[in-house]
Formats: C-alpha cells, sequence, structure tokens
C-alpha cells in the first residue's frame, strides 16, 4: 500500500522540478567511479512516511531527497538504495558494510554513538501517541494507558517510550506491547483494532493522522535530532557531509525540500 505525501511529489518530479538530478552509481559497497570519484551506498528503511517510503514501486521521501542533495555538494557519488528493516541498519552499516550511510530519520542517541557515528542533526521531533480517530481509547499521559495495547517498531525511540513509560514502571504488561518491522504495520494494526495506540516520531504520525483513519492522542517532548549515520572513524566523509548539509541550507534546497514533504495542501 502506497502514501501519499502531502504534495504528492514524487522524488524524480521534485528533482525535475528544481533542476536537480539523482546521482546513480553502481550498486555494491563504496568505490570508485572512473573519474576516482567514490561512490557511496546509501541505505534506508521504508514505510516511515514522509521520511522514506515506497511510492508507486519507487523509494521516495524526505531523507531520499535530502541526503542526495547533500552528497550532490560534495566530491562523493550516492550509488544505488539498499533498503533493510530499520534495526537492520546498524548492521548492515558496520557489520556486513552493505551500506555506507544510513538516512532513515535515525535519532542521534549516545548508545548508537557507541556504534556508529552521525552526522550534524537535520531534523528535531518529539514522540507522538497516535490512537484510532473517535475511538473509545483517548489518553491524555502516560498513566491512562493501564490495560492497553501499545505497538510500536523495533529498535526505534518510539519502542524505548513504550518500554520505558509503561512496561518497566507496571503501566502495561509486557504482553501487551507489540513489536514490529514497520511502522505500516503498526498503523495497520491499530487501524484493525489489533493495538490501542501506536508510539512513533511526531511528524511521521502526522502524515498517517492525514492519510488514515488514526489521530494523535498527545505529544512526549523528546527533543530528538535525526542524523545521517555513519562508520566511526570516517572523519573526511563525515565533515564532508557536514559540509554538504550547511550548504543545502544556506541556498535554500533543504527549504525546497521540507516545504515538498511537509508543505500544507
Amino acid at each position: 500500500m502506497s502514501y501519499r505525501t502531502r504534495t504528492d511529489i514524487s522524488r524524480r518530479r521534485y528533482l525535475q522540478l528544481t533542476g536537480g538530478s539523482a546521482a546513480l552509481g553502481v550498486a555494491g559497497l563504496a568505490g570508485c567511479t572512473g573519474d576516482d570519484t567514490e561512490t557511496i551506498t546509501p541505505g534506508t528503511a521504508p514505510g516511515f512516511p514522509p521520511f522514506e517510503m515506497r511510492q508507486d514501486g519507487e523509494l521516495v521521501g524526505f531523507d531520499v531527497d535530502l541526503l542526495e542533495a547533500v552528497v550532490g555538494e560534495t566530491d562523493y557519488e550516492l550509488g544505488e538504495w539498499a533498503t533493510f528493516e530499520f534495526d537492520s541498519l546498524i548492521p548492515a552499516l558496520t557489520q556486513n558494510e552493505e551500506i555506507d550511510a544510513i538516512a532513515a530519520a535515525m535519532t542521534i542517541t549516545e548508545d548508537r554513538q557507541d556504534t556508529i557515528a552521525f552526522s550534524d542533526p537535520y531534523w528535531e521531533s518529539d514522540q507522538a501517541i497516535l490512537v484510532r480517530e473517535g475511538g473509545d481509547f483517548q489518553p491524555s499521559a502516560w498513566e491512562g494507558f493501564d490495560g492497553a495495547r501499545v505497538g510500536a517498531q523495533s529498535g526505534t525511540t518510539g519502542a524505548d517510550q513504550v518500554q520505558s513509560n509503561l512496561v518497566d514502571p507496571g503501566i502495561i504488561a509486557g504482553d501487551d506491547y507489540s513489536s514490529y518491522d514497520s511502522y505500516v504495520f503498526a498503523v495497520e494494526d491499530l487501524e484493525n483494532e489489533n493495538v490501542d495506540a501506536v508510539v512513533i516520531d511526531n511528524p511521521v504520525a502526522e502524515t498517517f493522522a492525514a492519510n488514515r483513519n488514526v489521530a494523535i492522542a498527545f505529544i512526549e517532548e523528546t527533543g530528538e535530532e535525526f542524523g545521517f549515520g555513519i562508520r566511526q572513524g570516517e572523519s573526511e566523509f563525515q565533515s564532508a557531509l557536514n559540509d554538504g548539509l550547511a550548504t543545502v541550507r544556506e541556498d535554500g534546497t533543504y527549504e525546497e525540500i521540507t516545504n515538498a514533504w511537509f508543505g500544507q495542501e
């Protein structure tokens, strides 16, 4: 099932409108093209609209456009995208080296920084609690979850919020928490009344609320920051990403991409 963005714009169409071009390289690990330009293989986890998702069979989203724009300002070239379940992205980066950069609305946390490095932050977010629109369960705080069934995507900070605010204090039993490979499945279970709430990043919650029969019950202010994930020790690549990110912010490209995916219809 595909999801429309608020402007219904595809990545290729966005690039056509703005005069950009997708940097298509060879698949596989980072290598060199004929002109000795290093090719970076990006990885993401579709199912997190509007940051990354499948639309008419094509991988699109804010993260996809932004990383392409950022790398376009560097001496690197972006290769073909690889997709994984969210909690498989870091192993794909560090253990198997199937990818060279993660662009998946990944929150910068101390635990993750023990394993990988990050670019400078490119987005701020809080956590939202999604419920069925017009349903009987309409909590205004964590204390109202007694006996509720809750879902989140495995490996996300939303899952961490469920654990720390609901499971650990004993407000809900461990059996009442459902973990998903994708938030698409979690929201489908919410609509089908298999869970009562889903904990998810706020901008993604807003996108689901605009397209599904769900609503935001309340916001947990976590002040999270998203960054592009890379392997530790790659300071040259990290600096290039940070410089590229600064450039697209300064020249208006970041604002254009943000408006494309988050602008009002």
